[in-house]
């Protein structure tokens, strides 16, 4: 990571997976010489990453068992609201202030985590209703109650995938009601 002073560390991270709406996967797809990237609804249990699939499609002939995929997650960006359209007025009449405007103006905060993890298809039927049940807890936990009749209906034809964690990393850029960045480790 080329700025270390805004990595975070593994329990943000994980804080970042666990509220992200989805983390996107890139695949390489060798028969068209191109990367194939998309979002999943993944859910974080322990060291693992859970989504699923159907059981056919472009996804499914990509993703290999046994193989390391890289994952990001964004779970808040933001453009800082800390100065007002006279604020920015007044500081652009002093030449020596633009940097300080770029660096408060025209960014983003944001908290995102980054993955690299080993790829196996799960086959062990507890498993995959462990992954499912915690897929669709964070997915539509209003829905619970339909939770088994739905995977008795659709269980078979889905596959669920787990990316073993190798690295993870977290980084975020954030400013203080004063302006200032946040360093690594400081929250406020």
């Amino acid at each position: 990571m080329r700025r270390k002073d805004r990595e975070m560390d593994r329990e943000f991270a994980n804080g970042v997976i666990d509220s992200s709406s989805f983390g996107s996967i890139a695949l390489w797809d060798e028969k068209n010489q191109e990367t194939y990237s998309l979002p999943l609804s993944i859910v974080r249990v322990e060291n693992t990453l859970y989504f699923h699939s159907a059981k056919s499609g472009r996804k499914v002939e990509l993703l290999k068992e046994g193989n390391v995929y890289g994952l990001s997650f964004v779970s808040w960006n933001e453009v800082p609201k800390i100065l007002t359209n006279e604020d920015i007025k007044e500081m652009i009449k002093d030449k020596t202030k633009i940097p300080r405007l770029l660096s408060r103006v025209f960014t983003t905060q944001f908290a995102s985590a980054t993955v690299k993890a080993k790829c196996r298809i799960v086959t062990d039927e507890k498993e995959i209703l462990m992954a499912m049940e915690k897929i669709c807890k964070k997915y539509t936990r209003d829905k619970m109650e339909f939770f088994t009749m739905a995977m008795e209906a659709g269980g078979p034809r889905i596959n669920v995938y787990a990316l073993d964690i190798i690295t993870i990393q977290g980084k975020r850029k954030q400013l203080d009601s004063s302006g200032e960045e946040m360093k690594w480790g400081r929250m406020e």
